[in-house]
């Protein structure tokens, strides 16, 4: 679970240009995304696995990520001697509730994301002191061979590691003159990695390199702050580059070769102010600036280290609600902030998949891990969002008029819904318009009705009736 990022505080609010009237409706950007559900305690929990996917069947969810922790299903853990074990049988792992999450995912046809990751045994690490510190790539690589031998009819994709780039999750962050240490660190993982897998007979496994965090720097000062600097996260950019080795303007800086990744994936978090939040520091990507990572995976394949063309999966992504005090909004704006970075990514055609993380709130408490992104409160009250989501609504002022941009999540084709606008110096909703999606269930509408908040209603071809929160324009 990823630790909650301060940034610097500045709002930056995206502007449109042009007057419209109702029923005019402008292109739609020319793909849809995938959207992986992330719900750890709720879907391996089996008292209430049941429950949790007849809420994400209800709400449209068709993909998950799991993160399958090293250290959670290997053999003496915290032992600092390697246990006598054949390291790429299957049947010498403690599996648990992965096995019956992955097979339920596979009878529902789901798409499954799994994320290989820390904490390590303790045997697997440098020293053998820690849980995070230089995992060896020999015993990764046999890890991940029982990981594909298990579960290779499951996966659909597979990622290494999670968050890379930050301390709580892979050790050393930076080396002691204050340049980074863990892509190179990472560059082993991915690889022995990929190659485990292909000892499991998957023959070209998909398999996403990064899940970076979305901030942190490019050099430390060790001499100024001791070995706290070796603890800062490394700019998710910078990490990009070193791993692939190229140099700050993004050229071989030696001879490592290309890395056999299918897809870059990204934790696009942003702060409080909003999706459309700018951070400082030009290798920081927060989804407001997604089109950095594009730009550099392009860089990144003109210069031969990965594929052209390569997809951007954000894979894990949430806004935090009140609350959350150091990043909580209160929670109509967590729908409508939401909705915001869905439809950024959607713009993107870069984009393959966009995420939500946290079915229900983690407890609230002083913690920086403890996450406010859920669509429920912790005792499975519904947030507005929880509304929203099946059928995300984003309003745009545009001149004098409104744009809508919308999606139905449920349906696979194209559906009908009714768009309802609370006019100004009205305390009531009336019909907007009726309109239509495309195959993929997006849908646009440019208005000139001067509103205050809109809506949208969908009735589902079995007789559900999905009712959108109140949604304000930006």
């Amino acid at each position: 679970m990823p630790r909650i990022r301060i940034l610097a505080c500045a709002l930056l609010l995206s502007s449109a240009l042009g007057v419209g009237t109702v029923g005019v409706s402008p292109a739609l950007a020319s793909h849809g995304q995938a959207m992986f559900f992330e719900a750890p305690r709720d879907l391996l929990n089996p008292a209430t696995r049941p429950h949790a996917i007849a809420q994400l069947q209800s709400l449209g969810v068709r993909a998950v990520r799991v993160e399958l922790y090293w250290h959670e299903v290997a053999p003496s853990p915290d032992s600092a001697t390697r246990p006598n074990f054949d390291a790429t049988d299957p049947a010498a792992y403690n599996w648990g509730q992965y096995v019956s999450l992955l097979a339920e995912a596979q009878q529902l046809h789901w798409q499954v994301l799994l994320t290989v990751t820390s904490p390590v045994p303790k045997w697997a690490t440098a020293g053998h002191k820690d849980l995070l510190t230089r995992p060896d790539d020999s015993q990764f690589q046999q890890f991940m061979t029982a990981v594909g031998r298990q579960f290779g009819s499951e996966v659909t994709l597979y990622a290494i590691w999670n968050e890379p780039n930050d301390s709580q999750f892979l050790r050393p962050q930076f080396n002691a003159n204050g340049t980074p240490a863990s892509p190179r660190v990472y560059r082993g993982l991915f690889q022995a990695g990929y190659t485990g897998l292909q000892t499991a007979g998957i023959a070209s496994p998909k398999v996403l390199m990064g899940e970076t965090a979305p901030v942190g720097f490019d050099t430390v000062n060790v001499h100024r702050e001791g070995a706290k600097a070796l603890l800062h996260d490394v700019a998710p950019l910078a990490f990009l580059r070193e791993t692939l080795c190229l140099n700050g303007r993004y050229r071989p800086s030696g001879t490592c070769g290309s890395v056999p990744a299918y897809a870059y994936a990204h934790h696009a978090y942003t702060k409080a102010v909003g999706p459309s939040y700018r951070p400082p520091g030009a290798d920081n990507v927060t989804i407001g600036v997604l089109s950095r990572l594009s730009r550099a995976l392009d860089l990144a394949a003109s210069a031969h280290a990965i594929r052209s063309h390569m997809p951007i999966y954000l894979t894990e992504f949430g806004v935090q609600s009140k609350p959350n005090k150091y990043l909580g909004v209160p929670v109509a704006q967590q729908a409508e902030f939401d909705a915001i970075a869905e439809h950024i990514a959607y713009e993107n055609p870069r984009v393959a998949a966009f995420s939500q993380y946290l079915l229900r709130d983690d407890p609230v408490s002083n913690s920086l891990s403890s996450f406010q992104t859920g669509i429920e409160y912790l005792n499975g009250k519904p947030k507005p969002l929880y509304a929203s989501f099946p059928v995300p609504l984003v309003v745009t002022k545009q001149g004098h008029g409104f744009s809508l941009w919308g999606l139905v999540r449920p349906m696979t084709g194209a559906t009908q819904l009714t768009v309802l606008v609370q006019p100004r110096g009205s305390k009531r909703f009336r019909t907007l318009k009726r309109v239509s999606t495309n195959s993929l269930g997006y849908w646009t509408l440019r208005s000139s009705t001067q509103g205050v908040r809109w809506r949208v209603r969908w009735q589902s071809p079995g007789g559900t009736v999905y009712n959108g929160p109140p949604i304000r324009a930006y």
